[in-house]
């Protein structure tokens, strides 16, 4: 959920909620009032007005806590002169107390609306960079019907460590990317939007996967390396391990290359097939620097009503409160048949019990069914894209 759906939840149940609790520190006014007067003169329950506004402002705003502090003040004023002791120094102290104490809760109200403003104002504006740096997913690529889902391991962020992106070729085909940086929450997103900025500047271009994963690569060890010192590159580590897939439009196959990666799934039937390429290479951020001067693609069938799921490990090592890993193996063939959003809305919900709401690592997934596609002569023709990648 965003932090924008989050804060329009939080002021709606406000709003809606309002109404009823005002009924609280109404009826304790009117409670105080009927029973001091009614009570023995030694019993005084007065001082108890005092909790009307400071009730009130937990959960009303400055407008509304000032008007349950007047009404507190004039109940204590209309019990002085009921019992006849309006004129004495007791009463007079309660009222005085009364309107203090009603001013600071006034006070606070305003102080907490005007924080709750710019929080929110920072938070959209956060949410708004987040969500550039990890756009959506296109519904449809070709014969692809693709929906992704992100969970990040801090609460209030919208991205972290893990990252997928998608990208159209000029030859009908559609290329993805999924990876987990090295770290998570806020701290991994400056390696999240390189490699990402990395990849949707080559994708769409005519050049082979392999060629792609070694842009990948050497951009990302080039931009992290730059500023550092001979001794700093020694001891500090940037890496992602990676999948990067192309999918042709008029052939039931899937092409890949895996950098250290979990295996993709694809689930055919009741069938769950792992996608293990024979050859995993190196994490990207390690090629270059251990002599990798080419990347094997391996190339597994991926037919029509077949469903292709892509993740990081923050899902496969998702733990309960006893330890265990959440079966993502098992449970995932149990939604097959649903179509990719549905399949990721109960895939989360699974997740999210298995882990009771709390996640120690970012997790991404990918879900992609292929459908039916009509022949190349029957489909439009994509723009002609640029130039090939160096």
């Amino acid at each position: 959920m965003s932090l924008r759906a989050r804060w329009d939840i939080r002021r709606s149940w406000r709003a809606g909620h309002t109404p009823a609790l005002v009924v609280i520190p109404l009826g304790l006014i009117v409670t105080v009032c009927v029973v001091d007067v009614l009570a023995p003169p030694h019993i005084h329950l007065g001082p108890l007005l005092v909790a009307a506004p400071a009730i009130t402002v937990a959960f009303a705003g400055a407008r509304l806590t000032a008007l349950m502090g007047a009404l507190a003040v004039a109940a204590q004023v209309l019990i002085g002169v009921l019992r006849g002791v309006a004129g004495t120094a007791n009463i007079q102290a309660q009222i005085v107390a009364l309107i203090v104490v009603s001013a600071v809760c006034v006070a606070v109200c305003v102080v907490r609306g005007r924080h709750e403003r710019q929080l929110h104002r920072v938070r959209s504006v956060a949410e708004a960079a987040q969500g550039v740096l990890l756009r959506p997913l296109p519904e449809r690529a070709g014969p692809l019907r693709i929906s992704g889902l992100y969970i990040p391991a801090e609460e209030e962020a919208h991205l972290g460590g893990d990252l997928y992106a998608a990208a159209r070729t000029a030859h009908h085909s559609t290329r993805l990317l999924i990876g987990d940086v090295r770290g998570s929450g806020l701290g991994a997103i400056s390696n999240t939007a390189l490699l990402l900025g990395a990849f949707r500047a080559a994708a769409h271009r005519q050049a082979t996967l392999p060629r792609l994963a070694i842009h990948l690569d050497a951009a990302f060890r080039w931009d992290t390396g730059q500023w550092r010192s001979r001794t700093e590159q020694d001891t500090v580590e940037d890496f992602a391990t990676a999948v990067l897939l192309d999918v042709p439009d008029h052939d039931p196959v899937v092409h890949l290359i895996s950098c250290g990666h979990p295996p993709p799934l694809i689930l055919r039937g009741d069938r769950l097939i792992p996608l293990t390429a024979e050859a995993s290479h190196l994490p990207i951020g390690f090629g270059g620097a251990f002599g990798v001067a080419d990347y094997t693609v391996q190339t597994f069938p991926f037919e029509v009503g077949d469903l292709l799921l892509l993740y990081t490990d923050g899902v496969i090592e998702a733990r309960n409160a006893d330890g265990h890993f959440y079966p993502f193996t098992d449970r995932a063939p149990q939604w097959t048949r649903h179509d990719p959003d549905e399949l990721l809305r109960r895939l989360q919900d699974d997740l999210l019990a298995h882990v009771h709401g709390h996640f120690d690592d970012d997790a991404a997934v990918v879900a992609i069914r292929r459908l039916p596609f009509p022949p190349p002569s029957a489909s439009a023709s994509p723009p002609p894209g640029p130039d090939p990648a160096p």
